[in-house]
């Protein structure tokens, strides 16, 4: 399987600093926030994919794609009741997907929680409809690009909006596009009524990405979430694409969370083939 870990977990840290690190570490791929890069990607400047590009080339990382897609932006909502709004997220997720392959990778993470949930007044139908029309609005472009739209589900604790694995498969199927695929999240799926290997085998054709972390907000095996049954599931479906390390609390440090979370994937997944 192939490990990646979001660059965003290096808080602080240089782009370069981070990088060689995740290399020494036995990463092979990195998935960028935006943010880490500019408030809007839109600033993001040609010499910064350049940097961004040659730094992945020197420690042999490959750029995946992106996350957090709309995280610290303003004026971005995918199920707002104004058109413009609406009009004005398409166009960025355009722009995100334009970013994305410049930097060499090929999906888009949509978590963005706080840019998706209900605003008041707007019903699950309406947000549903509203969703729908915003991420099909940007397909052609995204088509053209060769770059996956992987849809995140989340759970109760952070929104409340696209909750569980079902959810995010009907909406996908709306959309009908080869480039908008399902993406799973281990903290995400542990506040789910199915188990998390049952729901990887059930949207298994849909799934085109995976985040590993700990219900805790911590790196996989830095809590009680064992991850053995979930490797399992992912070799049993024949699962070729990355597993990102992603994590909410940075509490542990860069060099922990980085190395800890890697070593304990690797030691499952030696167990699993061994």
């Amino acid at each position: 399987m192939k490990l990646a870990i979001c660059n965003e977990t290096f808080v602080d840290w240089p782009h370069e600093r981070a990088f060689e690190f995740a290399r020494e570490c036995g990463y092979t791929g990195i998935e960028i926030a935006p943010f880490t890069l500019a408030k809007d990607v839109r600033a993001v400047t040609p010499q910064q994919i350049q940097e961004m590009r040659a730094l992945a080339e020197r420690f042999e990382l490959e750029i995946i794609g992106l996350h957090w897609l709309l995280a610290k932006t303003e004026g971005y909502h995918l199920t707002s009741p104004d058109a413009v709004i609406r009009t004005a997220t398409t166009e960025y997720l355009k722009d995100l997907g334009r970013c994305c392959r410049e930097l060499g990778g090929a999906v888009l993470v949509f978590g963005s929680p706080l840019q998706r949930n209900l605003l008041p007044g707007v019903s699950h139908e309406q947000a549903t409809e509203f969703a729908v029309e915003v991420f099909s609005a940007a397909m052609p472009v995204l088509e053209d690009l060769d770059v996956v739209l992987a849809i995140e589900p989340l759970g109760p604790a952070e929104g409340n909006f696209l909750l569980t694995a079902a959810e995010a498969a009907a909406m996908i199927e709306q959309i009908g596009s080869t480039h908008c695929r399902l993406h799973l999240d281990c903290k995400a799926m542990s506040s789910e009524a199915q188990p998390i290997p049952e729901i990887i085998r059930s949207y298994a054709p849909l799934l085109t990405h995976f985040h590993a972390n700990d219900p805790n907000r911590s790196g996989p095996g830095m809590g009680e979430l064992e991850f053995l049954p979930i490797l399992e599931a992912l070799a049993q479906i024949d699962y070729r694409g990355w597993v990102s390390v992603e994590v909410f609390d940075y509490s542990p440090g860069p060099e922990r969370l980085a190395k800890e979370s890697i070593d304990y994937l690797r030691e499952r997944i030696e167990q699993l083939m061994g």
